[in-house]
Protein backbone atom coordinates (compact mmCIF):
# COMPACT_ATOMS: atom_id res chain seq x y z
CA UNK A 1 0.00 0.00 0.00
CA UNK A 2 1.27 3.44 -0.83
CA UNK A 3 1.83 5.91 1.66
CA UNK A 4 2.14 9.74 1.34
CA UNK A 5 4.56 10.81 4.29
CA UNK A 6 4.12 14.47 4.30
CA UNK A 7 6.61 17.06 6.36
CA UNK A 8 5.33 19.88 8.09
CA UNK A 9 8.03 22.37 9.46
CA UNK A 10 8.92 25.63 9.94
CA UNK A 11 11.25 27.00 7.02
CA UNK A 12 14.98 27.58 7.47
CA UNK A 13 15.28 30.92 6.16
CA UNK A 14 11.97 31.44 8.88
CA UNK A 15 14.14 30.75 12.09
CA UNK A 16 17.38 32.35 10.61
CA UNK A 17 19.30 29.03 9.31
CA UNK A 18 21.59 29.53 6.48
CA UNK A 19 22.65 26.64 4.06
CA UNK A 20 25.50 25.74 6.30
CA UNK A 21 23.10 25.01 9.39
CA UNK A 22 20.59 22.98 7.42
CA UNK A 23 23.76 20.37 6.08
CA UNK A 24 23.28 18.32 8.86
CA UNK A 25 19.30 18.50 8.35
CA UNK A 26 20.12 17.33 4.42
CA UNK A 27 22.58 14.68 5.10
CA UNK A 28 20.20 13.13 7.80
CA UNK A 29 17.11 13.15 4.80
CA UNK A 30 19.69 11.67 2.13
CA UNK A 31 20.43 8.78 4.59
CA UNK A 32 16.55 8.48 5.38
CA UNK A 33 16.52 8.20 1.57
CA UNK A 34 18.84 5.93 1.02
CA UNK A 35 17.83 3.30 3.59
CA UNK A 36 14.18 4.05 2.28
CA UNK A 37 15.60 2.77 -1.46
CA UNK A 38 18.00 0.22 0.02
CA UNK A 39 14.76 -1.35 1.78
CA UNK A 40 13.02 -1.14 -1.61
CA UNK A 41 9.58 0.80 -0.64
CA UNK A 42 10.86 4.50 -1.92
CA UNK A 43 8.60 5.47 -4.17
CA UNK A 44 9.50 9.18 -4.82
CA UNK A 45 10.37 12.38 -3.11
CA UNK A 46 10.37 15.81 -3.27
CA UNK A 47 11.51 18.74 -1.33
CA UNK A 48 9.14 21.88 -1.91
CA UNK A 49 10.53 25.16 -3.04
CA UNK A 50 10.02 28.19 -0.03
CA UNK A 51 6.09 29.30 0.71
CA UNK A 52 7.27 32.57 -0.67
CA UNK A 53 6.68 30.85 -4.11
CA UNK A 54 3.54 29.28 -3.53
CA UNK A 55 0.48 30.42 -5.52
CA UNK A 56 -2.85 28.72 -4.27
CA UNK A 57 -6.11 28.79 -6.40
CA UNK A 58 -9.82 28.45 -4.94
CA UNK A 59 -13.12 28.61 -6.44
CA UNK A 60 -15.34 28.20 -3.26
CA UNK A 61 -17.28 31.56 -4.31
CA UNK A 62 -17.49 30.45 -8.18
CA UNK A 63 -14.67 31.65 -9.75
CA UNK A 64 -11.70 31.12 -9.45
CA UNK A 65 -9.34 32.55 -6.57
CA UNK A 66 -5.59 33.09 -6.94
CA UNK A 67 -3.72 33.86 -3.52
CA UNK A 68 0.10 34.12 -3.67
CA UNK A 69 1.43 31.90 -0.53
CA UNK A 70 0.04 28.89 1.03
CA UNK A 71 -4.02 29.30 1.70
CA UNK A 72 -3.84 28.48 5.79
CA UNK A 73 -1.38 30.67 7.89
CA UNK A 74 0.45 28.72 9.65
CA UNK A 75 3.97 27.81 11.24
CA UNK A 76 4.92 24.92 9.85
CA UNK A 77 4.42 24.30 6.30
CA UNK A 78 4.31 21.47 3.93
CA UNK A 79 7.97 21.40 3.24
CA UNK A 80 8.15 18.17 1.29
CA UNK A 81 7.00 14.16 1.13
CA UNK A 82 8.37 10.93 0.56
CA UNK A 83 6.09 8.68 -1.21
CA UNK A 84 6.90 4.46 0.23
CA UNK A 85 4.72 1.65 -0.66
CA UNK A 86 4.63 -1.12 2.39
CA UNK A 87 2.72 -3.27 3.51
CA UNK A 88 0.50 -1.86 6.12
CA UNK A 89 0.17 1.32 8.41
CA UNK A 90 2.86 -0.66 10.76
CA UNK A 91 4.86 -0.14 8.77
CA UNK A 92 4.60 3.34 7.58
CA UNK A 93 4.53 4.17 10.96
CA UNK A 94 7.91 2.94 11.54
CA UNK A 95 9.62 4.71 8.59
CA UNK A 96 7.47 8.23 9.55
CA UNK A 97 9.31 7.85 13.20
CA UNK A 98 12.78 7.61 11.58
CA UNK A 99 12.07 10.62 9.31
CA UNK A 100 14.78 13.58 10.34
CA UNK A 101 11.76 16.06 9.78
CA UNK A 102 9.98 14.61 13.41
CA UNK A 103 13.48 16.98 15.42
CA UNK A 104 12.01 20.16 14.42
CA UNK A 105 7.97 19.60 12.77
CA UNK A 106 6.01 16.53 12.15
CA UNK A 107 5.34 13.87 9.52
CA UNK A 108 1.61 13.11 8.32
CA UNK A 109 1.28 9.90 6.78
CA UNK A 110 -1.46 9.84 4.80
CA UNK A 111 -2.45 6.66 2.64
CA UNK A 112 -2.75 7.31 -0.97
CA UNK A 113 -6.04 6.25 -2.55
CA UNK A 114 -5.65 6.12 -6.62
CA UNK A 115 -3.24 7.27 -8.33
CA UNK A 116 -2.77 7.98 -12.10
CA UNK A 117 -0.67 6.46 -15.29
CA UNK A 118 -1.39 7.14 -18.88
CA UNK A 119 -1.01 3.93 -19.56
CA UNK A 120 -3.20 2.84 -16.77
CA UNK A 121 -5.70 5.66 -15.94
CA UNK A 122 -6.61 5.92 -12.47
CA UNK A 123 -6.27 3.08 -10.04
CA UNK A 124 -5.44 2.05 -6.60
CA UNK A 125 -1.57 1.15 -5.93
Amino acid sequence: MRYCLLMHYQEGSEVGLTEEDMAPAMEAFKAYADDLSAAGVLVDTEVLESVVATTTVTARNGAPEVQDGPFADTKEKLGGIFVIDVDDLDEALKWAHRNPANGWGSVEIRPVATTYAVDRGWYKP
